[in-house]
């Protein structure tokens, strides 16, 4: 494992970007269509180009033992974070509506944008790879049992929904490259990597500005909240912990410490968009998302502190 401070620098350029999305979104160079545009910009295009020029490489039986250990990781710390989520929903005395908000906050973190800027910065290319295999249940669950949370309908859930999801369908067909003997021609793979090499720093742009439509009325409401404190501790640092017996059974340090950091993502921006498509309280889920992004620029490096210390002394 390298030494923290790379790691650090890295995220000061990371949150410097975010930074700078906040502000051209306060003074209107961004418009309050921004956020939309960016994300279906990351999701159906960016994204979908890095992950298919990350899996343009040579099979080996050393990436499937990854992949069957990330997969192991990913349904392991879900099915977790389910259980926890829903004991302390149980536990929480929130208004109806923000019950099952609530509940989705804490299972389902920003692995998409945030998750891939990370991983990139410690692995690089290999990075994407583990973390594309490792958000593989994650993907699937989120679009059955996190339409399922908030509709109260299996009906609601759609098949066809999941499968065309361009991260799901650039997964596979990824996949499906890793496994073909000849790789992409290299006018093609150096396209995907010019336009998915855009979705690190336009994650962060769409951070800041999404941090940026805030109120100074709604800050006042997260702050004496405690229930969404308690989420964000659990979201942020104690589900990721969740997965440190797996470094009793000699899990590559790579993919441990990949798994372990995105696993403590900021609670998804998904989550909002469920709530107002199902009528659950909407500001409530943005103020979760919110809470969690904001405290993420001090939880991520404090988690890869504490995984350089775990690995020096253990």
């Amino acid at each position: 494992m390298s030494s923290a401070g790379p790691f650090l620098q890295e995220m000061l350029t990371l949150y410097g970007i975010a930074i700078l999305g906040f502000f051209v979104r306060k003074r209107g160079i961004l418009n309050e269509h921004a956020n939309d545009v960016l994300t279906h910009l990351i999701l159906n295009i960016t994204l979908p180009a890095l992950i298919l020029f990350s899996l343009d490489i040579s099979f080996s039986f050393d990436t499937i033992k990854d992949f069957l250990w990330l997969i192991s990781m990913s349904m392991y710390i879900l099915v977790l974070s389910c259980f926890l989520a829903r004991w302390m929903k149980k536990r929480a005395e929130l208004e109806k509506k923000q019950k099952n908000v609530y509940e989705g906050l804490i299972i389902f973190g920003n692995q998409g944008f945030i998750g891939y800027a990370v991983s990139f910065i410690l692995f690089g290319e290999q990075g994407i790879i583990y973390l594309t295999i490792f958000n593989l249940c994650y993907l699937i669950l989120i679009w059955t049992y996190g339409i399922f949370l908030f509709s109260n309908s299996k009906d609601a859930i759609s098949w066809k929904q999941i499968f065309m999801n361009p991260g799901i369908l650039s997964t596979f067909a990824g996949l499906i490259l890793f496994l073909l003997p000849a790789n992409l021609p290299a006018m093609v793979s150096s396209g995907l990597e010019s336009v998915g090499k855009m979705t690190i720093p336009l994650s962060m742009m769409l951070i800041g500005s999404l941090v940026a439509k805030v109120k100074d009325k709604d800050l006042f409401l997260l702050i004496k909240n405690r229930y969404l404190w308690k989420m964000a501790i659990a979201r942020l640092l104690f589900i990721p912990f969740l997965l440190l017996p797996f470094a009793i059974i000699s899990v590559p340090d790579s993919l441990l410490i990949t798994a372990i950091l995105v696993s403590g993502m900021p609670a998804a921006p998904t989550i909002t968009l469920f709530s107002q498509k199902y009528g659950a309280d909407t500001l409530f889920a943005s103020l979760g998302v919110l809470i969690t992004t904001m405290l993420c620029i001090v939880t991520i490096p404090l988690l890869y502190l504490i995984l350089n210390i775990f690995y020096i002394f253990f």
